[in-house]
């Protein structure tokens, strides 16, 4: 009788953790903003404090996250940039907060002024919508010794992203982008065990192309590197399976859908704000495999 051999497991390294991507992971939204997409405002009020964004925290630990990931700044299409004071002063408290709770932080912000303050608050990763694109962005990432970061392909900016969406096939171009930002960031002398990738969906690019990515999500796995789904409550979510979706909670069910798709297709993380149900709909998939 033969022995089937197991799959080694792929590790993510972060500043404290060594995160084991065997099994799918679930990264929880914690958006510290009063205008993000879907819940810009629900647990953040400028000037009313920070418990609601804390209990959020908690409350997200409790559903069965594996991962934080705090955001200051709202990239939905056509948001303006956030003065770096700004986020400094939304972001900071909560990563204070977060640092304690036991669980990988990542920090969602492409200024390299909030990368230091936050990895020397004790933050485990940089998620960042430019992949590292903004002046001194590589080089603060580069400097710390093991702080994980995620890469991420955007079409323009938040501002312009949907008013000229990407032409022709996504998938080769996303993937030379993505192998190339990786490439540059191995080069800097970032290990390749901290990288993780994401493909940007809904980053400039239209529902079929969003769709697209996820079909032939194997071809992005080709460059060699973990992949991060963020599919939760987008647009395209809705245009496909109801027009009619006033509310961001109606998106649930197709969100849990795609990330489930994603996971089967490869993926190692996603990015949620239903962290209960999609961790139920994976623990259904773990099982029945």
């Amino acid at each position: 009788m033969s022995i089937q051999q197991k799959t080694p497991p792929v590790i993510w390294q972060t500043s404290r953790f060594q995160i084991d991507l065997s099994t799918p992971r679930v990264m929880g939204i914690v958006n510290v903003t009063p205008d993000s997409f879907s819940d810009g405002g629900k647990h953040f009020v400028p000037g009313g404090g920070f418990s609601g964004v804390f209990a959020h925290c908690e409350r997200l630990l409790k559903d069965g996250v594996d991962l934080l990931d705090i955001g200051g700044e709202s990239t939905r299409p056509g948001a303006p940039p956030v003065p770096l004071e700004e986020e400094l002063a939304r972001v900071l408290p909560v990563v204070r907060h977060a640092v304690t709770l036991g669980v990988p932080i990542s920090v969602d912000t492409y200024k390299p002024e909030v990368m230091q303050a936050v990895l020397d608050l004790g933050a485990d990763i940089i998620n960042d919508i430019w992949a590292l694109r903004q002046p001194g962005a590589v080089e603060q990432v580069a400097a710390h010794p093991a702080c994980g970061v995620c890469l991420m392909h955007m079409h323009r900016e938040p501002e312009t992203m949907q008013m000229a969406p990407m032409d022709g096939d996504v998938v080769p171009q996303v993937l030379s982008f993505l192998a190339h930002a990786a490439q540059s960031l191995e080069d800097a002398g970032v290990e390749k065990s901290r990288i993780m990738l994401d493909v940007g969906i809904g980053f400039g690019k239209t529902v079929a192309q969003n769709f697209s990515l996820l079909a032939r999500q194997q071809e992005i796995l080709a460059a060699g590197y973990p992949l991060l789904a963020a599919w939760s409550r987008k647009s395209s979510l809705a245009a496909v399976a109801s027009a009619d979706m006033a509310e961001m909670a109606d998106r649930m069910v197709p969100s849990v859908a795609a990330a489930l798709l994603a996971v089967e297709r490869g993926a190692r993380i996603v990015r949620v704000h239903d962290v209960r149900e999609t961790v139920q709909a994976l623990k259904v998939w773990v099982a029945a495999r």
